[in-house]
């Protein structure tokens, strides 16, 4: 097959993967390295070193860092205060243990030199953010379980890639006969003084300019990139493989700089990641020798079964030690650590140096590096949920509604949902209003939903939609766009602009900013409030097989009656849309208002 042609399979099957973990909610990582492994050793058609060369690895290194930076974006100190001390043990002295746990039983398990056994066991302190995060998406532990497994997936990439940097350099001098102490520690020094240096200065720079406006907002993503790729390269050129720890300390740097915005650039950075993750673990998954695995044997599966049950157990047992977790979430940090793609990229470029050195054993170091990656992601991606469901650690489906607005047409829906059993949070600054939907007995957030301070504290994740039912449209509009990226498209509802708005193209709010616009047409904030006003109330009826919707549109009472949202058979809230033909059926229950004819 021509390049070409190889690269637009590779293109597709990634996202067909993508899209595979999104209907089955399990990490696309299953997928990838199926299809990878199709491709590649079982089919012979993607051989990666002819069709990309010399710079296969490069381009991994960089897709990496990129990775890496993103996830670093995440990671606002605010959220460290509660875990600060678990997370830093776990990626120190608890790495450590974990490293020497793995190594000594690949060299006691499948005969590795201890050398070769040291390096692999370096390697296998990373979990990370590619596998961790989607298995979190579908698992839904605690906040505190979920923020720790959040922060050492991150932190630890690169601190793992240094370490084993580290080792790599320590098998080199050792075949050269220089054993020195000394070296080795300036070598760590070095590579970590410089990767913080290189990370925290570009991260000041890039930060600095973005916060005086000297970028134009269309190429903040693109100078993202450039700076990212820059700090790698330049922090790779002082000091080897230091790159991936500047990266990381400029993401840390960039998102917790007082007066500057980074959220649009991990809004592309996500996307970016979404497919860079895709095409590489494809690309490294093709690479895998199937006769290394067989040389391997039984052998391999003992060391994932060492690193599953014995090494990140004790490692997060003895580093959650006297923390405030419970024992059970303890148990499930514990559970889940799946190795990822820092991992294969790492022990792929490692191998390649050391067969170039004829170093004994280099060529198992990949296969064995993708069989833990394997049973890893497969045992915690098919268990974790369970696992968190049966430590009782798993939050509720979030099926609540975030409101904006505690108007008096915002406390009679929140009212409403709330006696159907859904969760409700409404959302205003004004303390009057506020007070008076407290006095109903809703949850509120007194404070702008846009600010600073609901981005650290507004907590939306028991929430799966938003309802913009403020007076103002362009504030319902301007929550709409914080919170697409939580709920998505069809997770945002507002109400229609007031009379005559929703028509009139140069004042009215496009719909590209309000997401759907509730109930029928013309149905806007005035009509509901007079209809309060007017004493109207929202009405519940329960239809069954004696009383159908056909009758329910009979009914006189009916003849100016709106429905807001309907509850089907299962619990699930409906909303009524102008893009949306609600057809209620037998066993649903509707929430309906009068609303009189002008």
């Amino acid at each position: 097959m021509s390049a070409i042609v190889i690269l637009g399979l590779i293109g597709c099957c990634g996202f067909l993967c993508q899209w595979l973990a999104w209907k089955s909610k399990q990490p696309a990582i299953l997928y990838l390295l199926f299809v990878g492994m199709l491709l590649g050793p079982i089919t012979g058609w993607l051989v990666p070193e002819d069709y990309f060369g010399d710079l296969l690895f490069p381009i991994v290194s960089v897709a990496v860092a990129i990775i890496l930076f993103e996830g670093a974006l995440t990671l606002r100190l605010s959220e460290l205060r509660e875990i600060a001390t678990p997370v830093v043990k776990m990626v120190s002295w608890g790495a450590l243990l974990n490293a020497v746990i793995t190594a000594t039983a690949v060299h006691y398990i499948l005969d590795f030199n201890w050398s070769l056994a040291a390096l692999f066991g370096a390697i296998m302190v990373v979990t990370g953010p590619t596998v961790i995060i989607p298995i979190l998406r579908v698992a839904k532990p605690t906040k505190r379980v979920s923020r720790i497994l959040r922060w050492e997936g991150i932190v630890i990439d690169p601190i793992g890639a240094l370490f084993a940097v580290l080792v790599f350099e320590w098998i080199l001098l050792d075949s050269h006969g220089d054993q020195s102490f000394f070296s080795i520690g300036l070598t760590f020094l070095k590579t970590v003084g410089l990767g913080c240096v290189v990370g925290i200065v570009t991260g000041y720079v890039f930060g600095y300019m973005l916060r005086k406006n000297w970028i134009p907002e269309y190429l903040h993503n693109y100078a993202a990139v450039s700076f990212v790729v820059f700090a790698l390269v330049f922090s790779n050129s002082l000091a080897h493989e230091s790159g991936l720890l500047a990266v990381t300390i400029m993401g840390i740097w960039l998102t917790n700089m007082p007066g500057v915005h980074t959220r649009n650039i991990l809004a592309f950075k996500e996307n970016l990641t979404l497919i860079l993750v895709s095409l590489l673990f494809i690309v490294l998954a093709a690479r895998i020798d199937f006769n290394g695995l067989y040389q391997l044997g039984i052998g391999a599966v003992l060391v994932m079964l060492v690193i599953q049950f014995i090494a990140r157990p004790l490692k997060v047992m003895l580093c959650l030690w006297g923390s405030s977790l419970s024992l059970n979430e303890r148990f499930a940090v514990s559970w889940i650590g799946p190795r990822g793609i820092v991992a294969a990229a790492v022990s792929a470029l490692f191998a390649i140096k050391l067969q170039a050195v004829e170093f004994p054993g280099a060529e198992l170091l990949v296969p064995l590096s993708f069989s833990v990656i394997m049973g890893t992601v497969i045992i915690q991606s098919l268990t974790a949920t369970s696992v968190c469901r049966l430590l009782k650690v798993r939050k509720p489906s979030a099926h609540g509604h975030l409101i904006i607005g505690a108007n008096r047409i915002a406390i009679e829906v929140g009212k409403a949902l709330q006696d159907s059993g859904a969760a409700v949070l409404l959302c205003d600054t004004s303390w009057f209003d506020i007070k008076k939907a407290r006095l109903e007995g809703l949850n509120c957030y007194y404070g702008n939903p846009c600010s600073h301070h609901a981005d650290l504290y507004l907590d939306v994740s028991d929430y799966s939609c938003m309802l913009g039912l403020d007076y103002f449209s362009d504030t319902n509009a301007s929550a709409a766009l914080r919170f697409r990226e939580e709920f998505g498209i069809r997770g945002i509802f507002t109400l229609q602009p007031k009379n005559g708005d929703q028509q009139n193209w140069k004042h009215g709010t496009s719909s590209v900013y309000t997401g759907r616009l509730l109930f029928d047409e013309g149905i806007s904030y005035t009509q509901l409030s007079q209809a309060l006003n007017n004493g109207e109330k929202i009405r519940k009826t329960t239809l069954s097989d004696v009383y159908s919707y056909e009758d329910w549109l009979a009914h006189s009472s009916n003849e100016h009656a709106e429905i807001l949202f309907v509850i089907d058979e299962k619990g699930k809230v409906r909303w009524n849309t102008v893009d949306t033909e609600l057809k209620p059926q037998t066993n649903w229950t509707i929430y309906s208002i009068n609303i009189a004819d002008e």
